[in-house]
């Protein structure tokens, strides 16, 4: 069966702090389209603008990663996308009333709280993959920064963080599914060397900050009064080191929890490729810059690899997901200008038609006599009606709808269609359909090998009474 998207179940809305500005925040996590993928946007702003979470908008990575399109910016984001890859969601959309996500407790753990007590909805289109066929390396080599991923049927990530930090030492943290995402991954919290608290106070980089909102590690001995003047600073109780040098105002959920935080935040940054990943994962020293930058390299791969053309499974044996009856039902065209005979896939984002060509098809008596060729203008045809099947299924009634084609374009042709060839029309949405408006590609086969292909927009209109 195959694996299909999710969203969230319903609406849900979590409070908190902003780590950088210190102000309220308010978020709520709602569902969205298939194929929409994670969309933040700012409530507080005029015309409640978008942005998408890809790797592609990130602008800044030095205490968290921003995202952002044009002047608006959404900050720390990483805690929240990890939780929503962490929780299985495809398709979200986060509406927040200020600039940066509510820190909570410095983990993932709040937000995964929230997703688990409203649930999540499978949705009816395939989900988005990105397999690794081949070894992948990012390098730093300034910081001592290497990410490799493998080939794999599944995702996981072997992390390994070095500070030179006596307190620290070498810390490994591993996820061998993301299924132990929830209990063992998702609990960890972000951070701190005490020396430096104070520098990014005075710079108002940790307004938001709260000693209950990170793991304050302390390299070298500190004076009682220090440690009193810092808790004075952050309007807490004062505190004592423990003998493994942290701060006791919170213990450890594992020995190992900054590596187990710096895998958390490498899946949030990897969820800004867009798409789930099955490839295995081992990192020396990461952060949100390698993270992200590798994350870019990923996503051009992914969509590199989405357009290059795979030839449908067709079995003739299976019946189909239409036949010629059903299709008239849902298009208008009737022969001798109706060129698909039936359907054998449909979903909320990709359809597959099959199209038989005979020598009875009245073309070829004049194209060519003694040399039949389907005239490639017949082909698009074909596939612009396989298209209107996939785009005329989003509505309730498609009998009462007609869809117009806006724009076909960088049509490329292959090779000749003649009678005996069956042709297989693949066409799949290059994007949430928006104002009736869709932007598909379609793609069309003869047995293994790609003989047309091009790019449709189509507009869907009401049919007038």
């Amino acid at each position: 069966m195959a694996d299909k998207q999710r969203t969230i179940n319903q609406p849900v809305t979590l409070k908190g702090k902003g780590l950088h500005t210190g102000a309220d925040v308010e978020v709520s996590i709602l569902p969205a389209e298939v194929n929409t993928g994670i969309v933040f946007q700012r409530t507080d702003l005029e015309g409640q603008p978008k942005i998408e979470a890809i790797a592609d908008h990130v602008i800044d990575t030095s205490r968290g990663t921003t995202i952002a399109t044009k002047n608006v910016k959404v900050h720390t984001i990483e805690h929240m996308m990890a939780a929503l890859y962490g929780m299985g969601i495809d398709n979200a959309i986060v509406q927040v009333n200020g600039p940066e996500m509510p820190i909570m407790d410095g983990s993932s753990r709040y937000f995964v709280e929230a997703i688990e007590k409203v649930g999540t909805v499978e949705q009816g289109a395939e989900r988005n993959y990105l397999i690794i066929k081949e070894k992948m390396v990012y390098t730093d080599e300034k910081n001592n920064i290497e990410i490799i991923i493998y080939p794999d049927d599944k995702f996981s990530i072997d992390v390994m963080v070095d500070y030179n930090s006596r307190v620290l030492g070498h810390q490994y943290a591993k996820m061998n599914s993301i299924d132990e995402f929830k209990e063992q991954i998702s609990p960890c919290r972000t951070f701190v060397f005490f020396h430096e608290l104070e520098v990014l106070l005075k710079h108002n980089l940790i307004k938001g900050g709260d000693l209950e909102n990170a793991i304050v590690i302390m390299e070298h001995e500190v004076p009682q009064e220090e440690l009193d003047r810092i808790a004075d600073l952050f309007n807490k109780p004062h505190i004592k080191v423990k003998p493994e040098g942290i701060l006791n105002n919170l213990d450890l959920h594992f020995d190992n929890e900054p590596a187990r935080h710096k895998l958390l935040d490498m899946i949030g940054d990897f969820a800004l490729v867009g798409a789930r990943i099955k490839g295995k994962i081992i990192a020396m020293r990461p952060g949100h810059k390698a993270n992200t930058d590798f994350a870019q390299i990923l996503r051009k791969h992914y969509k590199q690899e989405r357009l290059k053309p795979t030839p449908p499974v067709y079995d003739p044996t299976k019946p189909p997901v239409k036949d010629i009856n059903e299709i008239m039902k849902t298009l208008p065209h009737r022969p001798p200008f109706l060129l698909i005979d039936k359907i054998i896939y449909l979903d909320g984002t990709t359809v597959v038609g099959v199209k038989n060509v005979t020598m009875n098809e009245a073309f070829f008596v004049g194209h060519f006599p003694g040399e039949p060729v389907m005239p490639g203008v017949l082909q698009v045809e074909a596939m612009a009606q396989t298209g209107g099947i996939l785009v005329l299924n989003t509505v309730p009634d498609p009998e009462n709808y007609l869809t117009y084609f806006l724009k076909i374009d960088q049509v490329r042709f292959k090779r000749k269609v003649v009678p005996g060839d069956t042709i297989i029309f693949k066409c799949f949405l290059n994007e949430p359909i928006r104002r009736g408006i869709a932007n598909m590609t379609g793609q069309a086969f003869v047995g293994d090998q790609l003989v047309m292909e091009g790019l449709l927009m189509a507009q869907i209109t009401k049919v007038k009474e």
